[in-house]
């Protein structure tokens, strides 16, 4: 009986149960040996999500297997080229786990683990091969190959995809969600702005030009400092020393993920901040005649790149030396507020009242270190590993080897406190001098129930994480819910704060 191609191909691959799996993304390749099973001609995996190979996966499909089987020393096997996917459906879910458990039950208790499924950590996988190349350099025809061009996806759909994921690398890659910080105080700063036109009897000379200008130059620059983090903290080696990063902290994982290139990520925050200073020194020749007027614009400009760039970066790491929480509060904070207030209020003639913008930037400022603060929680190995030294490390003791959150957590909870409490002052000083503040800020007040209820899952996290018996691999998990109601109560209260300051002055 004639042994034909496929026959060969299955005897290799029904020989062995492990294969080579290489990956790839922009250059970054990987590696990895993975138990797999067969389904017809597909082939079936199971792996761990957050793995380097699963993220370059969900960023580039394609894919190159080996798969040599024991004793032949290299000299018989297969190449195999194709697409991966992560597979989603409830069934198919089911029927990759019962073949992959026939051929391993290396990773039964992690596929049983119910925590680990609810959080999305493991995954299966699902090649469909466009080639697969049988190897034998015994026989004459040494390579034979087999195509599968149903599997292949056509070229304007490969495009597609791959511009459509470069995008959302990108995306990841600069933490475009968290982008919500910079728009919030740029919001404020030009809603303060507009009232002061209004009262001044020249909200016609609102300049929508430079309000954008200053969105793009913001976000531009908030883009750097994301981007400056991430290079900063993988020199150091903090976020390869991170056992549990998450959306939260961690950073964006690209480095580490083989996603971006390291020299990549340094250079788009070299581009984002050049950006910046760009728009930044554009505004100040449309504003004052001159690129390097010696305007109040020109000093918001150097402090808000400084604090950006040098937060992880340069010989002096701020974040590592116990500055950071204030450079993100300034940065995040006055910088933003009053940079966009002076574009956009400099019409109104005298001099510029800087005043009620720089109290309105305060509860802000807060909120934004508490976002930060919070998320340095599960950051505090990771950091005392490589001498980050922020104020969150600073509070949290160590006893028999183990992180003590009390003091950090009751200074998240003081911090609540002290942001909203400002809130009030804004509204009563309102009632007093409206130019320190207005009665509509106490609607900011509404988002202090989201305070209070991450006070108490703080709280019960805390207990869970000091009990004996404690597992603290995943307990870390358990408080990415408070990370979340913190961005949050940042968010909801500074566009009250928006809202408070827009009834304030009708247009």
């Amino acid at each position: 009986m004639t042994t034909t191609l496929r026959d060969k191909i299955n005897q290799v691959a029904d020989s062995t149960s492990r294969m080579v799996l290489a990956t790839s993304v922009d250059g970054c390749s990987s590696c990895a040996s993975v138990f797999f099973a067969r389904d017809g001609d597909d082939f079936l995996f199971f792996t761990f999500n957050p793995t380097r190979k699963a993220r370059q996966i969900a960023f580039n499909p394609r894919v190159q297997m080996t798969i040599w089987p024991a004793g032949e020393d290299g000299i018989r096997g297969l190449r195999v080229d194709g697409n991966c996917f992560r597979i989603r459906q409830a069934e198919e879910i089911k029927l990759a786990r019962e073949k992959i458990l026939a051929v391993t039950d290396a990773f039964q208790q992690y596929m049983d683990d119910e925590f680990l499924n609810a959080n999305g950590v493991t995954g299966y996988y699902r090649v469909k091969p466009t080639q697969i190349t049988h190897i034998d350099f015994y026989a004459e025809a040494q390579f034979e190959t087999l195509d599968f061009p149903e599997n292949d996806l056509p070229a304007l759909a490969q495009a597609v995809s791959a511009a459509k994921n470069r995008l959302l690398l990108w995306l990841q890659a600069v933490r475009a969600p968290f982008f919500t910080a910079t728009l919030v105080p740029v919001l404020l700063g030009a809603t303060i702005a507009r009232g002061d036109l209004s009262e001044a009897g020249m909200v016609d000379a609102w300049n929508w030009q430079l309000f954008w200008l200053v969105v793009v130059g913001a976000v531009a620059a908030h883009a750097g400092t994301n981007l400056a983090n991430d290079y900063g903290d993988h020199v150091t080696g903090n976020d390869a020393a991170n056992r549990v990063p998450s959306p939260f902290n961690g950073g964006s994982r690209m480095i580490q993920a083989g996603l971006l290139a390291p020299w990549k990520v340094l250079l788009a925050t070299i581009l984002c901040f050049a950006v910046t200073i760009a728009i930044g020194l554009t505004l100040n020749q449309q504003l004052a005649g001159s690129y390097f007027a010696a305007t109040p614009l020109l000093y918001i400009g150097i402090a808000g790149c400084f604090l950006g760039a040098s937060y992880t970066l340069g010989p002096y790491r701020l974040g590592y030396h116990g500055m950071g929480e204030a450079a993100i509060a300034i940065g995040f904070g006055p910088v933003i507020v009053l940079g966009t207030h002076y574009v956009l209020s400099t019409p109104v003639p005298g001099v510029w009242n800087w005043v009620p913008a720089l109290l309105a930037s305060i509860p802000v400022a807060v909120f934004v270190v508490l976002i930060v603060w919070i998320n340095q929680f599960q950051d505090v190995p990771a950091d005392r590993l490589v001498d980050k030294r922020n104020w969150v490390v600073r509070c949290a003791a160590m006893q028999d080897g183990t992180v003590r959150y009390e003091r950090p957590l009751e200074l998240y909870r003081l911090l609540g406190y002290f942001g909203f409490g400002f809130v009030v002052l804004l509204g009563v000083a309102g009632v007093f001098d409206a130019g320190l503040g207005t009665l509509y800020a106490l609607l900011a007040l509404m988002p202090l129930p989201l305070l209070l209820y991450a006070n108490r899952l703080g709280a019960s996290w805390l207990q869970d994480w000091n009990q004996d018996d404690a597992d603290r691999q995943r307990l870390p998990y358990l408080l990415l819910k408070v990370n979340a109601i913190t961005i949050g109560i940042h968010f909801s209260t500074g566009l009250l704060l928006v809202l408070a300051y827009t009834l304030r002055t009708p247009y």
